[in-house]
This record gives structure tokens, C-alpha cells and sequence, in this order.
């Protein structure tokens, strides 16, 4: 009985996709099972190979390594999907977990996470798990004025909402005048507006403050 997990590579890249197949032969329970740079040959390298496991990247002008993904998913059942793909896109990411993605890594992670994305893949391709899944789940869930203001800046906003000035939103927050003018400013230049009028009329716009019943 083959003990090894059998791993295929799948990257444009030449000398990253020569980095991961190094890094899978070096390791005692994996196997470099096949690498190609083609995306096309995809499908093609999985079935000729009989992996446990795809890497992919996909970082390429139209995101083609999800697309990859999805295809291998609806293909493969019980296929480990890796998917590599540059650090702070929760989009992509949140994609990855809807195309049936095993593992979600960062393309800059440390090897040992990328070996464990791996490992993880090929024991519950079915489940997924990526580095930071709890903070992007955490962004996606804040409103959009948490996701573009500071607590501060908030407080700032719904004060000027209901009328009062910037002194009188000094003595409210306990901070000096100056400071005031300062939580102002910046709100101002968030929100790309010049004046009060209009930082309110752009607030209700985009959600960031309910309307006055």
C-alpha cells in the first residue's frame, strides 16, 4: 500500500513551481507526483497522476486558478485543493472557500504552513482552512463605516449628525478643540467631502448613519 500523498503542482511560474516541487520531494510522506505550468493541462495531470492533492496559484490577470479550482472540485470529490494567492485578499479568499478549496495559503507563508496546507488537504479535501480566516470573516462582517472609519471618526460623524459643533464635539468626546478639528478634518478627507453638509448627505448615502425619522 502507497503511503505517500501524491501531489501535483500547477503553476506559471517556473521557479515557484520549482520551489514547491522541492520542497514536496523533500518531504517523507509526500510525492511530487507531476508539475505543469499549463493550466490547461489541469484536469488532464490530476487524472493521468491519480493525486491526492492539486496545488495552484492564483495570482494571474483573470484569477484563472479559481476557476481551475472549481472545475477540479466538481471533477474530483475527494481531490485536496491548495490555493496559493498574495497575502490580504479576503476576496479571493472567501471565493476560494465557495469554489470548494481545501487550503487557502498565502503564497509568502512560512513552508511549514504550506506543508500543513498540504497535509490538511489530503485528509479533509472536503472541509476548508486558511491562515486568517477569522479576521477576514470579522472585516467582512463590519458595516461599512467600521470598515472605512475609526471608532473615533464615527463618534465624530454621528455627533456632527445631530447638529453640534465642532467645539461642542470637543466637551462631548473630553479632547481639546484642536483635537476636534483634527477627528474632523480627517473625517472630511474619508469621505472626500469639504463641509458638513455634505459629509452628512455622504454618510446617508452610503449607510454609514441612519436618517432622522
Amino acid at each position: 500500500m502507497n503511503d505517500f500523498v501524491r501531489v501535483v503542482v500547477i503553476d506559471d511560474h517556473t521557479l515557484v513551481r520549482y520551489g514547491l516541487a522541492g520542497l514536496i520531494d523533500r518531504e517523507p510522506d509526500l510525492e511530487l507526483a507531476g508539475d505543469t505550468g499549463h493550466r490547461a493541462e489541469a484536469i488532464g495531470i490530476v487524472l493521468s497522476t491519480r493525486a491526492n492533492v492539486a496545488v495552484l496559484d492564483v495570482t494571474h490577470p483573470d484569477h484563472d486558478g479559481l476557476r481551475i479550482a472549481r472545475e477540479l472540485r466538481n471533477r474530483y470529490a475527494e481531490l485536496g485543493i491548495v490555493l496559493l494567492a498574495p497575502e490580504g485578499q479576503d476576496s479571493v479568499l472567501f471565493e476560494a472557500l465557495e469554489s470548494g478549496v481545501s487550503a487557502f495559503v498565502a503564497k509568502n507563508a512560512p513552508t511549514d504552513e504550506i506543508l500543513a496546507a498540504i497535509r490538511h488537504a489530503a485528509v479533509a479535501p472536503t472541509s476548508f482552512t486558511a491562515t486568517g480566516l477569522g479576521p477576514a470573516m470579522a472585516r467582512r462582517d463590519q458595516s461599512p463605516a467600521q470598515a472605512l472609519l475609526s471608532p473615533r471618526e464615527a463618534q465624530v460623524l454621528e455627533l456632527l449628525g445631530q447638529g453640534l459643533s465642532v467645539r461642542a464635539i470637543a466637551v462631548a468626546l473630553s479632547v481639546s478643540v484642536s483635537t476636534a478639528k483634527t477627528y474632523v478634518e480627517r473625517l472630511y478627507e474619508k469621505l472626500e467631502v469639504s463641509n458638513r453638509a455634505q459629509a452628512i448627505m455622504t454618510a446617508l448615502q452610503r449607510g454609514f448613519i441612519e436618517p432622522k425619522s
